[in-house]
């Protein structure tokens, strides 16, 4: 064999492992890279939320569920956040101001308000869940990055999720 046919065949042999590992590594991709990338843009996001007397709530809505949805202090992840239970005596949910319960599911807001040391108890899950007295809101996003796994793994149906109650992460 020629020193110009051993070059073919080694760059031939490089070329071929090359693409079994890309198809090999492609494979073992557990996020797609919009996906990721809108994580990572995420946590560049929260790192950069002022501290303040206020939090960051995200509605979780379910129609078999009675909990408003999930709330974390500024500048922490969502893995941090509580699913709380929403005291309206002095200032209503968005949704139910507008008289449309559960049109603001997966809405950001800036929540003010603070826990009252209650916990109350949520028939549907059977479980306890602190309150929050809400005392006003913003609204900062209709459409924020995914927080949950059905979020990034692709969306279940929802026969699937509806008495499944997600945590973030």
């Amino acid at each position: 064999m020629s020193v110009e046919e051993m070059k073919r065949a080694i760059h031939f042999l490089f070329a071929g492992n090359l693409l079994v590992g890309t198809i090999f590594l492609g494979a073992c991709e557990t996020m797609p890279q919009g996906i990721h990338q809108a994580r990572i843009e995420m946590a560049q996001h929260i790192v950069t939320e002022p501290a303040g007397d206020y939090f960051i709530g995200r509605r979780y809505y379910k129609a078999d569920f009675k909990f408003w949805g999930y709330i974390r202090r500024p500048g922490q992840p969502w893995s941090t956040a509580q699913l709380v239970m929403l005291n309206e005596k002095e200032k209503l949910a968005p949704d139910r101001e507008r008289l449309e319960f559960g049109s603001d599911n997966n809405y950001e807001y800036k929540l003010y308000g603070s826990f009252s040391g209650q916990t109350v108890y949520e028939p549907a899950s059977n479980g306890f869940y602190p309150e929050f007295v809400l005392k006003g809101y913003e609204l900062i996003s209709t459409n924020p990055g995914p927080i949950f796994r059905s979020q990034i793994q692709g969306r279940p149906t929802p026969t699937e999720l509806r008495y499944t109650v997600e945590k973030p992460e």
